[in-house]
């Protein structure tokens, strides 16, 4: 029974991270670690980009990080933000771009 019942509130306490938007302007490593497709050389060339760069404008500039592609982003999109701006969802953001297209 003290075995169930701290199961359980260790459950408790981590749920909530588990569903925490990541800022990818101030993610440490082991935070961006825990995104979906990034390991530690993805969440080192993240922070390298960052620092370079001064950061991040939109989330969609994160597919301009070596390593990155768009089905990297799409999978993480629902999970990421930028500062208070959290990620478009990936087909609103595939429909703005076909809509700028000439």
């Amino acid at each position: 029974m003290r075995h169930a019942l701290l199961v359980y509130l260790v459950l408790l306490f981590l749920s909530p991270a588990a569903y925490a938007v990541v800022d990818i302007n101030t993610a440490n490593q082991a935070e961006l670690e825990t995104l979906n497709g990034i390991g530690p050389s993805k969440a080192q060339a993240i922070i390298e980009y960052r620092k370079k760069n001064g950061g991040f404008k939109t989330v969609e500039e994160l597919d301009q990080v070596p390593g990155i592609g768009q089905a990297t982003l799409n999978n993480m999109k629902k999970d990421i933000s930028v500062g208070s701006k959290k990620a478009a969802p990936a087909d609103t953001v595939k429909n703005t771009a076909e809509k700028k297209k000439p």
